[in-house]
C-alpha cells in the first residue's frame, strides 16, 4: 500500500503598509502594475465603505493604460477592460459584490466563465459572493485611520501572490 504524499499549502506571505495620502495609493498601484504576474492575477479588496478600494483599482487601471472613464461596478456589478495593444494583450474585471444578497447571484450571472479566463480579476466586496469565488492570489484590506492615512494589509495565498508582493515590497 503507498502512502500519498501530501505538500503542505503554500505558506502565505503578508506584508503590512501605510498610505499617508492618495498619492502613495498611486505610486503603490503603479509598482503593482508593473509586475508581470499582475496579466493573469485574481485580487480581493476588502475595507469598509469609503476606505479607498474603488481609488485604487482606479490607479492601478490607469497605471495599466486604461483610458478614459473608469466607473465604479457597483450597480453593473462588473467592468470589463480591455488593452489589446498590451503585449500581451491584456483583460481587466473589475468587480463589486456589495449589493448581493446571496452568493447565489455570482453563478447566476455567468461570472465562472470569466474567472476560468485569462486577465486581471479584482474583486470588492468578496465575501458577498461567498465560498464561490476562486482563492485569491491577493487579499488587500484597507483601513481607514484617523488621519485619512490608510492601513493596508496584504495576504498573498498563492505563488503569483507571492511573486507580486515581492515585486511591490521592495
Amino acid at each position: 500500500m503507498s502512502t500519498v504524499k501530501h505538500h503542505p499549502p503554500i505558506v502565505e506571505t503578508h506584508l503590512d503598509l501605510l498610505w499617508a495620502d492618495e498619492a502613495a495609493t498611486t505610486a503603490f498601484a503603479e509598482k503593482l502594475a508593473a509586475q508581470a504576474d499582475i496579466h493573469h492575477a485574481f485580487i480581493t479588496l476588502h475595507g469598509d465603505l469609503g476606505a479607498g478600494k474603488t481609488t485604487l483599482v482606479r490607479h492601478l487601471l490607469r497605471a495599466l493604460g486604461v483610458q478614459g472613464r473608469i466607473k465604479s461596478p457597483t450597480y453593473a456589478v462588473v467592468e470589463p477592460y480591455e488593452l489589446p495593444d498590451r503585449q500581451p494583450p491584456l483583460n481587466i474585471w473589475h468587480f463589486d459584490f456589495y449589493r448581493f444578497g446571496d452568493p447565489r447571484e455570482w453563478e447566476d450571472a455567468g461570472f465562472r466563465d470569466i474567472f476560468a479566463s485569462p486577465g486581471l480579476k479584482l474583486a470588492e466586496w468578496p465575501a458577498n459572493a461567498g465560498a464561490l469565488l476562486p482563492q485569491p492570489d491577493i487579499a488587500m484590506t484597507l483601513n481607514t485611520l484617523p488621519d485619512a492615512s490608510r492601513q493596508v494589509h496584504l495576504r498573498a495565498a498563492t505563488a503569483i501572490g507571492q511573486q507580486l508582493l515581492l515585486g511591490v515590497g521592495t
